[in-house]
């Protein structure tokens, strides 16, 4: 019926009359538990198993009330977006089954064991919570630790027996040898118990530590920069970050994610981290070199180079971009992630997928949106030729080699300076004549002209303001395209003439 105040009362009468009846205590624990006397629900559960330690239900029963208290929940996730990613996680139910087993064979054994082993489970709590760049969390962390480590210590001393404050006292030496310095006070006497447990730590056979204990469910390695997901999932980052591609979703609960895409500040999982280097230096090594190779394979801007299959791009010209398919939100990150920052931009081509010709972009600014979208800003940087088709994951590649244009001396120098001059001076006064609402747009889009430069071979590409009126000019793109393939300045010049004599003359009425 719920009525837990009443149910107190009737077991409390229960309890003075059996003392040493596990129900009669069960059901005062769980009266207390529904009013909300957590610390006092606790001591009852505890009675629980110490007068019968083979009551499997109530060990669970301690266990999870233990969490709820020293282990606040993260249950509610919007509630809590208030960070992206942290490296808080919560205990997995393998875990807490874990700790039934039972290493003394006696009754009495077996409950202080199960108790005390998440004792120092718990007692890790800090580590497990703790942020890398927020010295006040720290403060509140180890505050909170140590209320619950006292509340912890008051309980187990009421119980009976005097067993249970020396395994305490045992166990808690035991914490202050794993790193955790000026959490837990020492006693007179306790020398001789950190001396042993530091050694028992040390001891610990590295058969027990296995690497498929750290392996990431998506990849099926070794955790590499590990993150956990508010859900209390962890992963590799790289390994989440592409599932995040396809849906916003975790990849094993489902649960949404999608507020955390737009800000992509992941942290690391720190004590998983800190377990690896620890206990599985030589696996994180080869884990780390494969990581490498991958890297410097996708850092080649020469072999496999990323294509994004679109629009035409020319040499120091932006070239906003919309990505929303997963295939190219991976292909962006991985530029990102490598350094380089450049990818291929070509036009699709019926027959090979893509043009034998396109120009390099480089990112300047990514914008992220919840849904998983982005706004690249990229700017052209160099022309290329394609050697060879490709695939990788989805997304195009090519072999590709880079295209100059040819320089000339002497007398044909001087020919190509005053046609130079000539074509500029022929653009400036097509853009002037043009209405004042199409140059705005055009302004807007692209900018303004760049000017003439003194040098036109200084450049390997030829002038920037070639390249802006060639991407203005109301060409096709297959036009545009041949254009971009040429490797003489002279002859681009000549052919950006005729387009400029062609959109400027009268049309016959």
């Amino acid at each position: 019926m719920k009525n837990y105040q009443q149910a107190l009362h009737d077991a409390d009468a229960l309890c003075q009359n059996k003392p040493l009846w596990p129900k009669g205590h069960y059901v005062k624990a769980q009266a207390l538990s529904g009013l909300g006397r957590t610390e006092e629900a606790l001591k009852e559960f505890l009675y629980c198993v110490a007068l019968n330690p083979e009551w499997s239900l109530m060990k669970k029963e301690a266990q999870k009330i233990m969490c709820e208290m020293f282990f606040p929940a993260f249950e509610n996730v919007h509630d809590s977006l208030t960070a992206p990613f942290s490296s808080r996680t919560r205990l997995k139910p393998a875990f807490l089954s874990s700790l039934n087993t039972v290493e003394d064979g006696s009754a009495a054994g077996c409950s202080e064991d199960t108790v005390f082993r998440l004792t120092k489970a718990l007692s890790q709590e800090p580590d497990v919570l703790r942020s890398t760049n927020s010295s006040l969390s720290h403060n509140v962390l180890d505050l909170h630790f140590e209320d619950n480590k006292k509340s912890l210590g008051t309980i187990l001393s009421s119980l009976p027996g005097p067993r249970l404050k020396r395994k305490l006292s045992s166990d808690l030496t035991d914490l202050q040898s794993l790193d955790v310095p000026n959490k837990i006070p020492k006693k007179d006497g306790d020398t001789v118990l950190e001396n042993s447990a530091t050694s028992a730590l040390r001891g610990i056979p590295a058969v027990l530590v296995d690497a498929s204990d750290f392996e990431c469910s998506l990849c099926m390695r070794l955790f590499y920069e590990p993150v956990t997901t508010p859900c209390g999932h962890t992963f590799c980052l790289k390994c989440l970050e592409r599932c995040l591609d396809h849906n916003p979703y975790c990849p094993l609960c489902k649960e949404k994610l999608s507020e955390f895409l737009a800000s992509r500040t992941y942290k690391k999982t720190i004590l998983t981290e800190e377990l690896i280097v620890r206990y599985l230096p030589e696996e994180l090594s080869e884990r780390k070199k494969v990581y490498e190779e991958e890297m410097k394979e996708l850092s080649n801007l020469n072999e496999d180079v990323p294509i994004f299959v679109c629009t035409m791009a020319f040499p120091t010209i932006p070239c906003p971009l919309h990505v929303f398919e997963p295939r190219y939100r991976l292909m962006i990150r991985r530029c990102m992630e490598t350094g380089t920052k450049q990818f291929g931009m070509c036009l699709a081509d019926e027959l090979k997928g893509f043009a034998d010709y396109g120009c390099m972009l480089e990112i300047r600014d990514v914008k992220f949106f919840p849904d998983g979208r982005s706004v690249v800003d990229t700017v052209g940087v160099r022309r290329f030729k394609v050697l060879n088709h490709g695939q990788r994951d989805g997304y195009n590649t090519a072999n590709i080699e880079y295209l100059e244009d040819k320089k000339v001396e002497g007398a044909e120098y001087e020919e190509l300076v005053h046609l130079h001059d000539s074509v500029y001076d022929q653009a400036v006064a097509w853009f002037t004549s043009l209405k004042d609402n199409m140059k705005a747009q055009i302004l807007n889009h692209f900018g303004s002209m760049p000017g003439k430069e003194s040098e036109p071979q200084s450049n390997p590409s030829g002038p920037a303001w070639y390249w802006w009126l060639l991407a203005v000019l109301p060409l096709e793109n297959r036009a545009q395209l041949a254009i971009l393939a040429m490797t003489s300045l002279k002859d681009r010049l000549i052919a950006i003439r005729r387009v400029l004599i062609f959109v400027t003359r009268k049309r016959p009425r």
